[in-house]
């Protein structure tokens, strides 16, 4: 039996297509603002050469100032990228007119003067990317679509060879391969947004019913052109503007090892930072670790690795929290927080197939890296606000908690050794089981078999 004819037989257009339809349509409305933000992030105001102050204008207005330093264009307005080498103090008598020797203009000197009316401010006049700076302006957006072809054929290749959602980290696999990443660098790589029709437009859903997907994920992205022109409108400062677009790409992150390092180490090395002595909590830190370890030795074989990975990292979370009010608490949340590393590292290798896990472990591995990388950087925002850095802490460890609990339980599940494996466990998901092994000590969920404990014995081989 073909695909296709499968998906007639139980009904193409269900629950299941509905739910992907809609995790895919989400970050789609989210693409045009990153391919657009380039019109708001990069716009380049009215503006004028500036003129440094001299004691012959001490009684002259702005307006005449700009007259006898500043060359007009032929409707009037005042030349951009040019000024007189010398004030041409006989245009105030008569400011037609203009000086037809162009041996004394000159190139701006001494920088320029913006129009903010419009904008707060953009990356042209941060670093003033005007006039012979202009196509640095224009490059921007150039750098930012290399980024996305890169992520084109990258992507597109392992979507297509391990499937779109095993393309990233079990971690991530609650989320889309369409996320884009911008850091504040412009130069970036993006997934490609082309994934997401195939998947939800084509390949899962019946006949009828593709016309219709494939035009709703299109209607996404003119929303998110309209949001754009919202949040452009209320945000003019061009690094909150980015800040404002980028913030759910930051969903993307949120996975078992990013939060797991970044609470870790954002604990770890700020000895000083919670009103302990500094000796004293680097020896607490690394003691409370090993108590850490032999309780979720226990907690792993008994309540499962999901509750256990999940509830550390949010334990973690609450007590850095906590901690701004009860410094002791960072301690517990020291000791939690290496509760949840333990974990993540035996999780993650049952999550994995065996012909990836090496891979995924790196994947894993380089998320951790980011995560300790940028937990340090996290301190500098105390001078904002004296507890922000705690609320960060907080809030990424209580978010990547939930997120555990979206991934599969492997308590004694056996470990999967290629792609087909995961696949049908995910299956399982939304088939009942098709058969119970009856007096086994063990049921077959999609291919894959989960030892039980028979009542009154104990585990068995299969």
């Amino acid at each position: 039996m073909k695909f296709e004819d499968l998906l007639l037989e139980i009904d193409g257009f269900g629950k299941f297509q509905i739910l992907i339809l809609f995790i895919l349509c989400l970050p789609r409305m989210n693409l045009p603002m990153h391919f657009l933000l380039h019109n708001f992030l990069a716009a380049t105001p009215s503006h004028h050469c500036a003129i440094p102050h001299q004691e012959a204008f001490v009684n002259l207005t702005t307006e005449e100032v700009l007259l006898i330093s500043i060359p007009r264009e032929p409707d009037g307005t005042f030349k951009s990228c040019e000024m007189f080498s010398q004030p041409q103090f006989h245009l105030l008598l008569n400011s037609s007119l203009q000086p037809e020797n162009n041996s004394i203009i000159q190139e701006c000197q001494h920088g320029w003067v913006y129009d903010h009316s419009q904008f707060t401010s953009t990356i042209s006049t941060q670093w003033d990317l005007v006039c012979e700076q202009r196509g640095l302006n224009q490059a921007t957006a150039t750098f930012f679509f290399i980024g996305v072809t890169m992520g084109a054929v990258v992507f597109g290749y392992l979507s297509d060879r391990f499937d779109p959602f095993q393309a990233v980290p079990p971690g991530l696999q609650v989320h889309d391969d369409n996320f884009p990443c911008r850091p504040l660098p412009r130069e970036v790589l993006c997934i490609p947004p082309e994934r997401c029709l195939p998947l939800a437009g084509m390949e899962w859903v019946d006949v009828e019913h593709r016309t219709f997907s494939g035009i709703l994920t299109s209607m996404f992205w003119s929303i998110g052109n309209m949001l754009l022109a919202a949040i452009a409108y209320l945000v003019r400062e061009w690094r909150w503007l980015l800040v404002a677009v980028t913030g759910p790409c930051l969903l993307s992150i949120v996975c078992l090892w990013f939060g797991v390092a970044f609470s870790y180490y954002g604990m770890s090395m700020n000895l000083t930072g919670f009103g302990l002595n500094m000796y004293l909590s680097q020896f607490v830190f690394g003691f409370i670790e090993i108590p850490a370890k032999m309780i979720m030795y226990v907690l792993v074989n008994r309540v499962g690795r999901r509750q256990s990975q999940a509830w550390a990292l949010i334990l973690t979370g609450l007590c850095i929290g906590a901690n701004i009010v009860i410094p002791r608490l960072a301690i517990m949340g020291k000791g939690f927080s290496e509760a949840a590393f333990t974990t993540a590292f035996l999780y993650t290798c049952e999550l994995y197939p065996t012909v990836l896990r090496q891979n995924g472990m790196g994947y894993s591995s380089f998320m951790a890296r980011l995560g300790g990388a940028l937990a340090p950087l996290v301190f500098l925002l105390d001078e904002v606000w004296r507890s922000l850095p705690e609320v960060t802490y907080c809030g990424v460890a209580v978010c990547c908690g939930l997120v555990a609990f979206l991934l599969p339980e492997t308590l004694h599940v056996r470990l999967p050794e290629g792609i087909e494996d995961i696949e049908k466990t995910q299956e399982s998901l939304y088939c009942p089981p098709s058969l119970s092994l009856q007096g086994s000590g063990a049921e077959d969920i999609g291919g894959r078999r989960r030892i039980t404990k028979p009542a009154g014995g104990s585990y068995r081989t299969l």
